[in-house]
């Protein structure tokens, strides 16, 4: 039985590490996959690229967390799909419309623009804090600060609170951390409901303030509000953390890319696009369910059956991308799927996209050498399926 248990802890250790050679084989064997999720529950798996992009836009594939645990109860006692807080990327229509409409005037194209500015500032003294160090985890030390930075600058929240919000977040979205989930929602829920209780009494010009007078005015319910901001929190950085500590990664083992970005500093947008197709900084989206049968390719799914489509393997499909496992930055095809499409494309593609490119940009100006710390094999990665992610990014710098 050990010998069983250690084999699969191995093979997930595996996949984590690289997840792109299983994802092949399960893509080349079919259109879709019956897998093993958590503790024996059964999910369809999507992964080729066409098939994830209907899939995506499909309303026959539903959101609705409540509907997901429902269906996940039903196939077992005690099988839970993680947390049941509703917020726009697990819910439907009506009530993904509605939250969707309160918030997404501040993540505009325009309205991003005028950001940048203020993630340049950020970004820039963070840089500053590692010239003459020599060595620096650029996870810790600079693509975990930026995100949380801003996004706490939106939202009105102390900066010196960041690492808790880190700390909150890895919680609710890894395994096997120090802090259990239930722990970390319950302290999270602590500390916005004492924000909210200040900015009833001193309102601010911030997301937060925003949201509590909505909700005093009808347009949503306290744990709205409660979901709104966790979901703007942890959703607001992670994709970006992610997607730095990985690109940074996959241009130390491509120094031919590496050397095209430097002589063309001003092809960082296309270059982002193609780190988020090569390193996908949400691999899996959110889980969905079918709420009628839907035939994908010749494999028929039927109705309320959860599915899992997956944005890493499909960016890798070799039907959509040349040459897919290899690192292209002139590519020059945003085709990707690393924010989703349809009525739940990521709200924050904009902003995220913004902050990668002016965090990669200010890297590469501010050290002529960038070289790896740290043995490979030793790269500690984030110990889910759900993100591709690394913990921590030891570097040497040269500037």
């Amino acid at each position: 039985m050990s010998t069983a248990v250690d084999d699969a802890a191995a093979r997930m250790s595996a996949f984590i590490r690289d997840p792109y050679p299983t994802l092949a084989r399960i893509r080349e064997a079919g259109a879709v996959s019956v897998v093993e999720f958590g503790e024996g529950l059964p999910v369809y798996l999507v992964t080729r690229y066409e098939d994830v992009r209907t899939a995506l836009m499909d309303p026959r594939f539903g959101q609705d967390v409540r509907r997901s645990q429902a269906i996940a109860s039903g196939r077992g006692a005690g099988l839970t799909l993680g947390s049941d807080v509703v917020h726009m990327l697990n819910s439907d229509p009506p009530d993904h419309t509605r939250l969707r409409r309160l918030i997404q005037g501040v993540f505009t194209r325009r309205r991003v623009d005028l950001m940048r500015p203020m993630v340049e500032r950020i970004a820039g003294g963070l840089l500053d804090g590692l010239r003459g160090r020599g060595t620096a985890d650029l996870v810790t030390d600079f693509a975990f600060p930026l995100p949380i930075m801003v996004i706490c600058e939106l939202l009105g929240f102390p900066p010196e609170d960041m690492q808790a919000f880190r700390t909150w977040s890895t919680a609710i979205l890894t395994q096997g951390g120090e802090m259990t989930f239930d722990q970390a929602t319950g302290e999270l829920n602590d500390y916005l409901r004492e924000l909210m209780t200040a900015r009833r009494s001193s309102p601010r010009t911030d997301i937060l303030t925003d949201l509590v007078q909505a909700c005093d005015a009808g347009e949503l319910t306290e744990q709205e509000v409660f979901s709104m901001v966790f979901l703007l929190l942890i959703g607001g950085h992670e994709t970006t953390v992610n997607l730095l500590g990985t690109a940074t990664l996959a241009l130390l083992h491509h120094p031919d890319q590496l050397a095209w970005l430097r002589a063309n500093p001003a092809a960082m947008p296309v270059a982002i696009d193609e780190f988020l197709r090569y390193e996908s900084p949400v691999s899996m989206a959110t889980m969905r369910f079918t709420n009628a049968e839907v035939t994908v390719d010749d494999v028929e799914i039927p109705a309320d059956e959860l599915v899992l489509l997956s944005l890493g393997a499909a960016n890798r499909d070799p039907a959509r991308f040349t040459d897919p496992d290899r690192l292209v930055l002139d590519r020059n095809d945003p085709g990707h799927l690393a924010f989703g499409q349809g009525l739940h494309r990521c709200l924050g593609s904009f902003l995220g996209k913004l902050e990668s490119e002016v965090a990669l940009t200010g890297l590469l100006e501010r050290f002529t050498r960038i070289e790896l710390a740290a043995a490979e094999e030793t790269l500690p990665w984030r110990n889910t399926i759900m993100l591709r992610g690394l913990e921590s990014l030891p570097v040497s710098l040269d500037g």
